[in-house]
């Protein structure tokens, strides 16, 4: 348990962190007017608070930065009620940009995620209605010729997306009818996010026993079920990464860029979201790739059933106080502009 003072100067070197990116020292903290405390005083309590896990040094520096436990601190108990003026200001400006005639719901989300990534300058990511709900119903693998064919994808929900794939050299129309038996047996009715899991374990042993380099056949399937993916998962302000101050290793942004272009992976780092909010600091979060960043989610839902959800991806250094007002207001707009929709 924290002292008060200790709360105190934690929540000041976030603040402070969160806006110079900067390692804050004592002598800056006891300067801010809130903070009545000698800079003596203040360079114990900042190396108890390192010694308790919640600040760290880097490098020589003299100053702290807050830790993934100090941020979780933060967000869980220092985070100060927003003044209503200032909700005030931010629903305003969200609504100005959602107050456009949009015709079809890909419009609405795909606006949403435009404004998301303007406010805040991270990244925004939004997962369209039902991307977790909606299970595979059909899969056909239709022979054009010995090289290609056609791969159709049938939902639950009656959405339907075919495209030509390269069929691996000498796999026999019997075999390429086996293949499809396969593959509906094994994956009628599993949930389009776990198609990969299912495809790489269970699918992948089955047709061992029947296909001869079955891999390149696992990997065509594997590129056709992604692509079915694609118009569920969108995104805006990717290279807002660049832009922080944390990214300036271009090695540690091209990773979490290539992630960002796997859409499985996204969709699994939304995969267990509760409804409502929920803050992923930094090695909170699943994918290695995002251990130096935060994750602020949201759900947007009609009736208590959850229709998607809303993420921002930015530096730990986020200003979280904002985003989450951010997601918390657009979440309901969200909410009230998909049950339009769905009770057309």
């Amino acid at each position: 348990m924290l002292t008060e003072r200790q709360r105190l100067i934690l929540k000041a070197i976030v603040d402070d962190y969160i806006r110079s990116a900067e390692p804050v020292g004592s002598r800056s903290i006891s300067k801010r007017d809130d903070v009545s405390f000698s800079p003596a005083t203040i360079r114990n309590e900042m190396a108890d608070l390192e010694d308790l896990g919640y600040l760290e040094q880097p490098h020589t520096s003299a100053g702290r930065i807050p830790s993934t436990l100090g941020y979780r601190y933060y967000v869980d108990h220092l985070l100060k009620q927003t003044d209503q003026t200032d909700l005030d200001i931010d629903k305003v400006k969200i609504r100005s940009f959602l107050t456009e005639e949009l015709n079809r719901m890909e419009q609405v989300i795909q606006h949403a995620a435009l404004v998301l990534s303007n406010l805040t300058n991270y990244t925004s990511i939004l997962l369209g209605p039902e991307t977790f709900s909606n299970a595979l119903k059909h899969f056909g693998l239709v022979p054009i010729n010995e090289h290609t064919a056609v791969a159709i994808i049938v939902t639950d929900t009656g959405h339907v997306e075919n495209r030509t794939v390269t069929i691996p050299s000498g796999l026999s129309m019997d075999q390429l009818q086996k293949v499809t038996n396969i593959l509906n047996t094994k994956l009628a009715g599993v949930p389009l996010i776990h198609l990969k899991s299912k495809l790489y374990s269970e699918v992948a042993q089955e047709l061992e026993r029947y296909v001869g380099h079955f891999e390149g056949l696992i990997n065509v399937i594997d590129d056709a079920l992604k692509q079915g993916d694609e118009h569920r998962v969108y995104m805006s302000g990717t290279t807002n990464m660049l832009i922080q101050p944390e990214f300036k290793d271009v090695d540690k942004v091209k990773t979490i860029l290539d992630m960002l272009e796997e859409t499985h992976t996204v969709m699994q780092l939304f995969s267990s979201q509760p409804q409502g909010i929920r803050v992923r600091i930094g090695t909170e979060n699943a994918h290695q790739a995002i251990a130096d960043c935060s994750l602020i989610t949201a759900t947007y839902a009609i009736d208590g059933n959850v229709l998607g959800t809303i993420g921002i991806l930015g530096p730990t250094r986020m200003e979280y106080g904002k985003v989450i007002r951010y997601l918390d207001v657009i979440s309901k707009d969200m909410t009230t502009i998909m049950g339009r929709w769905f009770n057309k």
